[in-house]
C-alpha cells in the first residue's frame, strides 16, 4: 500500500450472509464499488486481495445495499466495523446499477443514486413510484424542512440555527434520510421481492458547515453528532426494513484527491457541449444489441432457407400433376 490518504469506510448493519472481518485493513478507494458488488453476490473484473471481506452465504445475499459518502471528515464515531481508505478518490456505483438494471430488468429493482447538495439524482425502476413525492432541489428541501412532521421539530439542533443557509443544507440532507426510510415504509412489499435495491447517497453538508464556522466550532462538533446519530438510525430503519437482510455502509472522506465526471441525469436544465469525436470510433453498444442482432440474424437465416426450398420445388414440379392450372386446362382440351 502507498499510504492511508484520509478517510473511513465503515459497516453499520450487514446480515449474517455477509461476512466482514475486524481489522485496520486499508481498503483502495477505487475498490469500495467492488465491495459493494461482491457482497450483492456480483462478480467483479479484478480480484479483490482485501481480508476485510469473507465468503459468506453465496446462496442468500442482501437484498438491498445502501451506501452513503460523507465529505468534509477524515472519520465517524459509528458502531460497526470500519476501515481506513488508502487512495481516497472519487468513485460511483454505476456499475453495480447497470449490474443490477441488466440482470433483474424485468422485475424493476429500486436503485436510487442522490445528491442533495448537488441537485443530482437518479432512479431506476421502481424508485420512480416509490419516491416521486422525495424532496430532491434546494427550494423543495428548504420547504420541507419547514412543514410540520419535519425533523426541525424533533431534532435537537443546539448550536446550530435556521436562520443560516449553511444549517439548512446539512439539515435538508437529514431530512432527506428521514424521508428515504419513511416513504419506503408505506411500500413495505418492494423490500421483500427477489430483486436486489441499490442507495446511493453523497452528503456535503457538513463540510460546509466546517468551512462555514471551522472545524474546532462547536457548531462544527454539534453537526458531526446529529450526523452520526441520524446515519444510525437510518441504518436501523433501512435493515428493519429489509427484515434484516441490508447491508448499510457509510464512507467519510475529507477530501477527494481527483474529481470525478459522473454521467447522471440532473434535475437542473444544463446544456451539455457536444464532444468531436476525432478518432472516428463506432458507438458503444447497448444491452439490447445482442438481441437485434440474433433476431435479425436468424430471420434472414429462416428466410434465404425458404427461398431455397421454394426454388427447389418449383424447378422439380411437374406442370400436369403437380398444378391445378395445368390439369383444368388438359382437361378442358380433351373435352373439346
Amino acid at each position: 500500500f502507498l499510504g492511508v490518504c484520509g478517510g473511513e469506510f465503515s459497516i453499520l448493519r450487514s446480515p449474517q450472509s455477509v461476512v466482514f472481518r475486524d481489522g485496520s485493513w486499508p481498503i483502495p478507494g477505487e475498490r469500495i464499488p467492488d465491495v459493494a458488488a461482491l457482497t450483492m453476490g456480483f462478480s467483479v473484473e479484478e480480484d479483490l486481495p482485501w481480508p476485510g471481506l469473507a465468503v459468506g452465504d453465496l446462496f442468500h445475499r442482501p437484498r438491498a445495499t445502501v451506501l452513503v459518502t460523507v465529505k468534509g471528515v477524515d472519520k465517524l464515531p459509528v458502531k460497526g466495523f470500519s476501515y481506513p481508505i488508502e487512495n481516497a478518490v472519487p468513485f460511483s456505483l454505476d456499475s453495480v446499477a447497470n449490474a443490477i438494471h441488466t440482470l433483474f430488468s424485468e422485475e424493476t429493482p429500486v436503485v436510487l443514486q442522490l445528491a442533495p447538495s448537488e441537485e443530482r439524482v437518479y432512479m431506476v425502476g421502481k424508485a420512480n413510484a416509490v419516491f416521486e413525492d422525495l424532496s430532491v432541489t434546494l427550494r423543495q428541501l428548504r420547504n420541507r424542512l419547514f412543514q410540520d412532521n419535519s425533523i426541525l421539530s424533533s431534532l435537537p439542533l443546539n448550536s446550530l440555527s435556521r436562520n443560516n443557509e449553511v444549517d439548512l443544507l446539512f439539515l435538508s440532507e437529514l431530512q432527506v434520510l428521514h424521508d428515504i426510510a419513511s416513504l419506503l415504509s408505506r411500500h413495505k412489499h418492494l423490500a421483500k421481492d427477489h430483486s436486489p435495491d441499490l442507495y446511493s447517497l453523497e452528503l456535503s453538508g457538513l463540510e460546509e458547515v466546517g468551512k462555514r464556522y471551522g472545524e474546532d466550532s462547536q457548531q462544527f462538533k454539534d453537526a458531526s453528532q446529529i450526523l452520526v446519530d441520524s446515519l444510525q438510525k437510518f441504518a436501523d430503519e433501512m435493515f428493519n426494513l429489509y427484515g434484516g437482510n441490508a447491508v448499510v455502509e457509510v464512507v467519510a472522506v475529507k477530501e477527494f484527491n481527483s474529481p470525478l465526471s459522473r454521467k447522471t441525469r440532473s434535475i437542473l436544465q444544463a446544456s451539455q457541449p457536444k464532444k468531436e469525436n476525432p478518432y472516428n470510433l463506432a458507438y458503444p453498444y447497448n444491452y439490447d444489441y445482442s438481441v437485434i442482432f440474433n433476431i435479425v440474424l436468424w430471420m434472414m437465416i429462416g428466410l434465404a432457407l425458404a427461398v431455397i426450398v421454394i426454388s427447389y420445388n418449383l424447378w422439380n414440379m411437374d406442370p400436369g400433376y403437380d398444378s391445378i392450372i395445368y390439369r383444368m386446362t388438359n382437361q378442358k382440351i380433351r373435352m373439346d
